[in-house]
């Protein structure tokens, strides 16, 4: 007699890229919001009064709630208890509603001229509003990122995972490199004078991200249903415990790419909020295509991510990629700091080698973790991994808006009909160039502790 074996929804190519897609369209808007107001930075100082100091303190909102409040690691454990479909379709709610905040206090008139004291210091109250939009707007896409993280894995896992993530990634920084190339055109054409106009467009891109993960919900229970028979005759896994997270943080090997990615994000993410003012301060180029040349980054790593990831699937190599992501960084943020190199194509020479470098590393850190990690504790272990990184998202941005406001003003411009400052970016570049550096450190680390305990990330991860 012969048996028949019922397939898994995921073994059939079509669901699980169809999926994938549906997912990566979610976190592509996410992105969009989050540096859809990185251009708009010279624009806020004449418009809406902000100073730089105001702007790093909006951007280091990022980290609030889930550093402080601990709520990424509340997520984390939320998603291994409730699932994906839980926790993806919170997530996203949370992102709408922190950005409709956001939107509101943008273009509302009545903080204009407002000012809050707040704990121990004065802030403009529409600076905080928005920071308060912000921040909760982060909680939202972060703990999006480690559900689709481990959406992934659920449906990639043997297979091609590392390709399938950089698929999500670069799909994610298309979002990115559309907020950085259309902010201040749409601003411009939509009226100068109303900065809240890209705001609202990424609120209404993130309201369809929603409903496109509640097309997801049907494609995961279908998943669950599929192998629903298949489960039944496996012994029955171990459900996560809150003694896991001790498991997590004593694992070296989860420090090191912990570490390696709060450095990592922190060279990169930050670098991205100021480099539209750096391509005008230091290169001369107008307001309007300053953001054209960062974009280039988030469009190289759409091409360059997945390579990456697939020759990762295939030809292992993880733990090498990173480092080699490390040094490109290094390299990058080292040359940007010299004063005297100026030229505009060295810009965008420079651009595009950081979206190689930005391309390498993700592309293996992430499908690393569950060589190191069981699956039922990847959520708490992708979230810790998010909590650390989001330290660096919230603190560095800040300290490169404190560093540029205290040491790097070089006098003031008109632009737009109002005067501005201009700013010196070389300490700013050369603080970069530290975290690059010491990435390439823990990414060393990462290689010898694999070496030691044999954890396969310099294996292939497709199962033959």
């Amino acid at each position: 007699m012969t048996e028949t074996i019922k397939k898994s929804l995921r073994d059939s190519k079509t669901a699980r890229w169809t999926a994938l897609a549906i997912v990566s369209f979610m976190m592509l808007t996410g992105y969009f919001l989050t540096d859809v107001m990185a251009p708009l930075k010279g624009l806020l100082e004449g418009k809406l009064t902000w100073d730089s100091s105001d702007f790093g303190f909006f951007n280091s909102a990022y980290g609030w709630f889930n550093v402080f409040l601990l709520m990424l690691i509340i997520g984390g454990i939320i998603l291994d208890k409730m699932g994906v479909r839980f926790t993806g379709l919170m997530a996203a709610t949370v992102m709408v509603a922190g950005t409709a905040l956001k939107y509101w206090a943008v273009s509302t008139h009545s903080l204009d001229g407002v000012l809050w004291h707040v704990g121990w210091f004065d802030v403009k109250a529409q600076v905080f509003m928005a920071s308060l939009g912000f921040a909760i707007f982060a909680v939202g896409v972060e703990v999006a990122g480690i559900t689709v993280s481990k959406i992934i894995v659920k449906w990639f896992k043997g297979k091609e995972m590392a390709l399938a993530m950089g698929l999500e990634m670069a799909t994610a920084r298309l979002g990115t490199a559309a907020a950085l190339a259309t902010s201040v055109p749409i601003a411009k054409a939509l009226g100068i004078t109303d900065l809240s106009r890209p705001i609202l467009l990424a609120l209404i891109l993130l309201v369809i991200g929603l409903l496109s993960f509640i097309v997801y919900i049907f494609m995961d229970k279908k998943l669950d249903a599929s192998e629903a028979e298949a489960k039944s005759l496996e012994p029955e896994e171990e459900s996560f415990k809150l003694s896991d997270i001790l498991n997590i943080i004593t694992n070296k090997g989860w420090w090191y790419i912990a570490i390696l990615c709060v450095l990592f994000y922190s060279s990169v993410f930050p670098f991205l909020k100021y480099a539209s003012d750096l391509m005008v301060n230091k290169f001369g180029i107008s307001e309007s295509w300053a953001g054209s040349i960062p974009a280039m980054l988030p469009f190289g790593t759409i091409l360059l991510t997945p390579l990456f990831g697939n020759l990762y699937d295939r030809k292992g190599k993880g733990a090498s990629i990173m480092i080699l992501g490390s040094v490109l960084l290094i390299f990058v943020h080292a040359m940007f700091s010299i004063p005297f190199l100026d030229m505009k194509f060295l810009a965008i020479i420079l651009i595009l080698i950081l979206g190689v470098g930005f391309s390498l590393v993700p592309s293996a850190m992430w499908p690393s973790v569950p060589k190191i990690i069981p699956e039922r504790q990847l959520g708490t272990a992708y979230a810790l991994i998010f909590w650390v990184q989001n330290w660096g998202l919230m603190g560095v941005p800040y300290l490169i808006g404190i560093v540029l406001e205290k040491y790097c003003i070089t006098g003031q411009v008109m632009r737009e009909g109002v005067s501005v400052n201009t700013y010196d970016y070389t300490l700013p570049m050369l603080i970069f160039t530290g975290f690059g550096i010491l990435a390439f450190v823990f990414a060393l680390l990462l290689k010898a502790e694999d070496k030691k305990k044999g954890y396969g990330l310099q294996l292939p991860n497709i199962q033959k």
